[in-house]
């Protein structure tokens, strides 16, 4: 079938807010004295917020009022530091083939576990080239679960056959594979390597390179 409509994830794709994720986090294991580098936190990628917390916490065990306060904390945090986003933060590339993307009539959806996916992408000022957004509110079961890109495409009006996913986190990756996507990771290949297509970034990325690779791929 042809391609008729990207998903897009958010960090990583669009923009790199994991730095900002980082001192949220790290913030927050400080405050509880457990230590937290930079490598456990790549192991959070594309890992929804209650997920991420307890592998902060290391087997940790608190009431689950407490797990909620701990995660709105990191969550306070992390909207002081996205503050500062703006349009300078897209990600090489991934303006221009949004903008490729509309001009074809093809459609675009944010597929982020993401829950302030929407005032990111309304910092970066790319809003008006999203059809559709899936985030972290849409549905129960997050990544590797398919669940997220099966609803972006159910808002785009598409079925996954007709859809590209685009990610960068290797649960990410293994959702766009279990939904029946096909898939353009991005990253190093022990990330994404199952991915249908791979690249390091979007930068100088075409829609025609794209889709006549993706031709190639299948």
């Amino acid at each position: 079938m042809p391609i008729k409509g990207f998903i897009f994830d958010l960090d990583g794709v669009v923009t790199d807010t994991a730095e900002y994720h980082y001192q949220a986090w790290k913030r927050l294991a400080d405050e509880l004295g457990i230590p937290f580098t930079r490598e456990e936190n790549e192991a959070l990628r594309g890992i929804p917020r209650r997920e991420s917390l307890l592998m902060l916490l290391k087997g940790r065990t608190y009431p689950e009022a407490t797990l909620d306060e701990l995660m709105e904390r990191k969550n306070r945090y992390y909207l002081e530091y996205i503050r500062a986003i703006s349009p300078r933060d897209l990600l090489p590339g991934a303006r221009e083939l949004l903008q490729e993307i509309r001009a074809a009539g093809l459609k675009a959806a944010l597929g982020s576990a993401s829950k302030n996916a929407r005032e990111v992408i309304e910092r970066l000022g790319i809003a008006d080239l999203f059809d559709a957004i899936a985030d972290g509110y849409s549905v129960t079961r997050q990544k590797p679960a398919p669940d997220l890109f099966l609803h972006a495409a159910a808002l785009l009006g598409l079925p996954p056959t007709e859809c590209v996913v685009v990610e960068d986190a290797t649960a990410g990756v293994e959702a766009a594979l279990a939904g029946g996507f096909t898939v353009i990771g991005i990253g190093p290949h022990e990330r994404v390597g199952r991915a249908h297509l791979v690249l390091p970034s979007l930068a100088g990325v075409s829609l025609f390179n794209l889709l006549e690779r993706l031709s190639v791929a299948a």
